[in-house]
């Protein structure tokens, strides 16, 4: 079995992914296991991943499961070897698609189901005429119909863009993403031709004005 011998460049990314794991909400073995799978020029078992992490093996096999949940570790198997190699993705956009359309599905999703079941149960709670509480209750009520109301929007706006977006071939995305800064300009152009239309008044229109007085 190859052991594979980690270069200063590989160990430091390594490193530095799995503290930006801890940061994302994400384990740091489990973001450690991805780096070293997605710099690896070929799949690794689970116990060359192990002995160059220096992490055991019951770790090494539930980061590769957490990793497989998420879409972007898959197992691959090797001529006359039976035990499985794991492979990440190696295409950055593609790989950063998976990851954005797996949290959405895990945090936007039931955050946006939850706000309007919420929403509704606040909007029932200051309809109902029997319900018991003061009117101090039904404002609250109310104020947090608002507060959520609003959050709501928000979420649906944000997923809604996001839903159109992904179904755009990459290469649309990638694009759209090249043009950003013609985009901006753009904009900023067009804000700023309105703002100089409303700045001031134009001269006709001073003279009129001069006239009736």
């Amino acid at each position: 079995m190859t052991t594979i011998e980690l270069t200063p460049a590989m160990r430091g990314f390594i490193l530095h992914w799995g503290e930006m794991g801890t940061r994302w909400g994400i384990n740091r073995t489990v973001a450690q296991v991805h780096a070293l799978l997605f710099i690896s020029p070929s799949p690794l078992n689970a116990q060359q991943i192990g002995e160059a992490l220096q992490v055991a093996r019951s770790n090494v096999s539930n980061s590769l499961r957490e990793l497989q949940s998420w879409g972007i570790v898959r197992v691959t198997h090797a001529l006359g070897d039976r035990r499985a190699h794991f492979q990440s993705m190696t295409d950055v956009w593609e790989m950063f698609q998976v990851i954005l359309d797996e949290r959405k599905r895990r945090e936007c999703d039931p955050t946006v189901a939850t706000l309007r079941t919420l929403i509704e149960r606040a909007k029932g709670a200051k309809g109902s005429k029997g319900a018991k509480g003061s009117k101090g209750s039904s404002e609250a009520d109310q104020l947090t119909c608002e507060r959520l109301t609003a959050l709501l929007e928000f979420f649906d706006a944000i997923t809604g863009w996001y839903d159109r977006v992904r179904r755009w071939p990459l290469r649309s995305l990638l694009r759209l993403v090249q043009s950003g800064d013609r985009v901006l300009r753009l904009l900023d152009g067009d804000r700023e031709s309105r703002g100089q239309g409303r700045a001031k008044p134009s001269n006709s229109a001073a003279s009129a004005r001069k006239s009736k007085r």
